[in-house]
This record gives structure tokens, sequence and C-alpha cells, in this order.
């Protein structure tokens, strides 16, 4: 017999996942990584450098400058949200913090605009489940919600949304955004208020943090199949297609009128470019695709069938904008990053096919993958605070030489909870079957949680010496200081990142190479082409020191100082 649907799902397979414990997964999982740690390289650094400058008032709010360079993505949006709150809050909280809240707050909007996209596609007619004989299954509010909830665990649980969600660049931008225009087209047409304000702010807000071509991809496929949906009034098809189409063109015309229509196009060139991708596309929204690739097999009936199954087509779509965006431009990773929402709408359609011997490989290969790397963490924590085990300790000490130990009680205690709560889930997981639809996501979600909350706790200290700017910048100050340098200091070949490292770790007055006769003083890249001897002045110049970043010798910056009659 041939289902209308692949889905099976009984009334007790439908329990909702206790609140409480989804906004503290939420938080333990939103939180780290945008407290208590320094600016990393390289966009992070770069982004909060712009930010500063615009809160500041040494630059344009149109046309952000930095020591004279523009920024290297296009769109002021995402610096607008951190220099606004840098003015708002620089009083009360660092300058580092207060940029981050806006992004933490995009970071929260994510995580809901896949929470309620997914709760609306699970109630499309096409998606329901299959009724039973005599009655038993899934009632349509109730399988929505835990479908709901299985589509946010698959959010969290991609590997390549942990470290990108957490940095102030124009790409998390782009992710709320994507995400909110998800969920407008998958409300639409059945509300219009929200789903409307949700659809202006995601297309106006890509076309503001420069993504004018995926803003217009996007809203025109989700215009169609709005427009296709059958399980709704003519009236209302047309109203919600029409709101987003009008929407899509008053969003390219603000991106003409702004000058922001430049999609960088590139193309992967050699067999090791493409080894990258492939590498890529299989660990970052691990372990989403290959439960969106059962998806697509189980419910194949349904996209090839003419009935236009919009809670599978519109996933689809926006998943394969993303997928050829990651092929065409870069970074590709932040390219891919857009398309997380979507994979993890498809990955939880699979989960009411699933047989239960692949639930079950799911959490043993969960359990072992993440219990080992927790252990792992663990481990090189204690070999770095106690120098045993010895081994681990002299690799720590040979990556990072100079590196002190430092010791926190509270990010011990945050570190060993949520260790403790793993264990318990565990527990939990192996001995109680639960029926519930989204028990095969809990393990994975949980455990990419317990392995970013244990390194922005345990590691923090350890990945700020190492990602950070701050200790090579301590040594170009401690250098300039010992030299007398007084007033600006011109850089030459450095990347926006060094030179906002420069400005706000070591409070320097940054300037364009070409005043550098005027300020006396130059921080030189010294892998820079052509080499800063080169283009200065020949004996008008002399070195002064050199400073390298403790983790990378390569990184070396030249401290040089224009020598006066």
């Amino acid at each position: 017999m041939n289902h209308p649907t692949p889905a099976i799902v009984a009334q007790s397979a439908v329990r909702p996942l206790p609140r409480w414990a989804l906004l503290l997964l939420c938080l333990a999982y939103a939180v780290p990584g945008f407290v208590g740690r320094d600016p990393w390289r390289n966009a992070d650094m770069a982004a909060f450098g712009y930010m500063r400058e615009l809160a500041l008032g040494r630059t344009p709010w149109m046309n952000p400058l930095l020591a004279g360079m523009p920024p290297d993505t296009d769109g002021p949006l995402p610096y607008w949200l951190g220099a606004w709150a840098i003015q708002a809050l620089g009083g009360w909280l660092p300058m580092d913090v207060a940029a981050r809240l806006p992004f933490a707050a995009l970071l929260a909007v994510t995580l809901a605009a896949t929470w309620y996209c997914m709760y609306y596609l699970a109630r499309s007619p096409g998606a329901q489940p299959v009724a039973f004989a005599f009655g038993g299954e899934a009632q349509p509010a109730d399988y929505a919600r835990a479908m709901a909830d299985a589509a946010l665990l698959a959010l969290i649980a991609c590997l390549g949304l942990a470290q990108l969600s957490h940095e102030i660049t124009s790409h998390l931008t782009q992710l709320a955004c994507t995400a909110l225009l998800f969920f407008a087209a998958a409300a639409m047409p059945w509300r219009m208020g929200g789903p409307a304000a949700a659809a202006a702010a995601g297309l106006f807000g890509l076309v503001l943090s420069g993504a004018p071509a995926l803003a217009a991809l996007l809203g025109l496929g989700g215009a169609w199949l709005v427009w296709r949906e059958r399980g709704a009034t003519l009236r209302a098809r047309a109203a919600g297609a029409g709101a987003l189409l009008g929407l899509v063109l008053a969003s390219a015309a603000l991106a003409w009128a702004l000058g922001l229509w430049d999609w960088r196009v590139v193309s992967a060139d050699d067999a090791k470019e493409w080894h990258s991708l492939l590498r890529l596309f299989t660990w970052f929204s691990w372990p989403a695709w290959p439960l969106a690739l059962w998806t697509l097999w189980r419910w194949r009936h349904q996209i090839t069938s003419r009935a236009w199954h919009r809670h599978l087509l519109l996933p689809l779509w926006f998943a394969l904008v993303a997928a050829l965006a990651t092929l065409t431009t870069r970074p590709a990773d932040r390219a891919l990053l857009l398309g997380l929402p979507a994979f993890a709408v498809l990955a939880a359609f699979a989960l009411p096919t699933l047989r239960r011997s692949i639930s079950a490989l799911i959490d043993w290969f969960t359990l072992l993958f993440f219990s080992i790397s927790a252990i792992a963490i663990w481990v090189i924590w204690v070999a770095v605070q106690t120098g045993v085990p010895a081994k681990p300790a002299a690799n720590v000490a040979k990556l990072a030489p100079g590196y002190a130990p430092a010791f926190s009680l509270l990010a011990f205690g945050v570190a060993l909870a949520a260790t403790l709560a793993w264990c318990a889930l565990v527990w939990w997981r192996a001995a109680r079957n639960r029926a519930a639809i989204w028990k095969s996501l809990v393990l994975p979600a949980s455990g990419a949680t317990l392995g970013w909350l244990l390194l922005m706790t345990l590691w923090l200290p350890l990945l700020d010496y190492g990602r950070s700017f701050a200790p090579q910048v301590a040594r170009v100050t401690a250098a300039l200081d010992a030299a007398g340098a007084r007033g600006c200091v011109a850089g030459y070949g450095l990347s926006r990142a060094q030179t906002a490292a420069l400005a706000f770790h070591g409070g320097l007055d940054m300037v364009a190479p070409a005043q550098a006769q005027a300020c006396g003083w130059v921080v030189a890249d010294a892998a820079a082409e052509p080499p800063v001897r080169a283009v200065l002045p020949p004996g008008q110049w002399r070195k002064v020191a050199s400073a390298t970043r403790p983790t990378e010798r390569t990184d070396r910056l030249l401290i040089l100082q224009r020598i006066t009659d």
C-alpha cells in the first residue's frame, strides 16, 4: 500500500521537549562565546574595529573606514548595530562586550525563527503523518511542536554553527535575516502581520549586510512557493505572494540605490580546492546533512509530485541557494552558514521515517564522539593546570610558548555542571527508551553544546592567548613606550584585523601609510610585499624593534622610527 506520506507518528511520540530544558540548552549554547573573551582573529577583530571607529565618530556612517581602509564586506548594517550598542552601553560595559550584545540577540532570533519556521511547515497538510484506522495518530498542533523542537536541536547540533554564530560579523547578521525570511515564507499565507514584518526585516537586513543577490533569490523562490500553496485560499495565497514580491522589489531598489549589487563570483580551480569544498560540506552541517538526504529519499514522491509540497520544497530551495553560494563565493564556510536552518528543517523531517536501528546508531556515535571530546578537553586542561599528564602539557607549552595558566572558579564550576548534566542526559537516554520523535537529536545537540561550553570555559584563556592579537600588541606597545613614541602611528602592510587590534588593545592612533612621514612611527608586517624598507626612503628610517605572535613565529610586526636631524 502506498501511503500519502511516509511519516507514521503516534500521539505518544509527539510529547514536547520540556520548555525549561530547551531554553536552558539554548542559553548554554548562545551565551558562551559572547562573554569573557577578547576579539579573535581575523574577521571578528576587523568588524569590531569598524564598529569602534563609528562609535567614536571617526568615520562616516555610510562608508566606514579604518586607517583609510574600507571593509572587505559590503553592507553597513552589522557595523551600525555594533556601533549603536557601544554608544548606548559603552559607559557601562567594555566596548567589545557592548558590541557583542546585538549579535547575541541575532543568534537568539536565528534559533527562534527556525523553530517557528518548522512549526508552520509541519502543520502543512502534506506534512501530516498517516491517519490510523482506529485513531491515535499525532494531532497536528502537537506534531508541529515536536517537529519544531527537533529542527531546533538539529540546528544546534550542526558543527559549523558554533564559532561563526558567535562572531560579530556580517555573516551572523545574514544568518539571522535568512532565518527570518525562511520563517516568513513558511508562515505565509496562514499568517500575514508577523511574517510580513519578518520578511521585511530579513530582506532589507540581507541587503544592508551585503547579500542582495541572496535576498532576491530566496525572496522570489519563497513568493512562488507561497503562491503554489494548495492548502490556502486564492486570496490568502495572492496576498502572501504579493507581499513577498513587493518586499523583494523594494529591497532590490534599495540595493541599487546604495550600490550594493556586487556578487563576487569565484570558482574552484583545481582538485585541491574541490577536495576542500567537499570536506567543508561533510563536516560543517554534520549531522544535519545525512538526515536531510534521508528526508529527500523517503519523501521523494512528495517532492516530485505536482502537489507542490511546500514543507519540503521551501527548505530545499533555501539549502540549494546556500550550496550554490558556497560553490561560487568566498569564504565558502560563511556562505554555507546561511543554509544551516534549511538543513536543520530537512533533517527534522527524517525523524518520522527513521528505523529504530538507525536511531540507535546515531545515539551511540554521538555518545562516543562527544564523550571522548569532553574527556580530551578535561585532560588537556588538567595537564595545563598541573603538568600531569606530562605529554599534553608539553604539547601545549610547545604550541603556546609563554602562556601562563589561569584558574577561574566560575569557569570550572560551569564546566563541571555541564559535564554532570551530560552524564545525566546519557543515563536518561540509555535507561529509558523514550518514544518522543525528537529523541535522536537530543544527544547531538547537547553534545555540541557541551563541547562548545567546555571550550569557552576551561580553554578560554588558552584560546584567547592563541587567537587574540592582545599578546602581540602588548609587545608592540612596550617597544613603542620604551622608544618614547608619541602621537599617531602609520601602518604598512597590515590587515584590517591587525590595524583594529593595534588601535583597541594598544590604544594607538592608527593612520594610513601615506601619513608615515608626518607621524614618524610605522608598524609594518614583516611579510608585506613589497617590503617596508623598499617603500620608505632609505636612510630616513630605522628599525626599533620587532614583535612576534607567541603562537606563530612567522607572524612578525616591525616597529620603525623616522630618523630626525
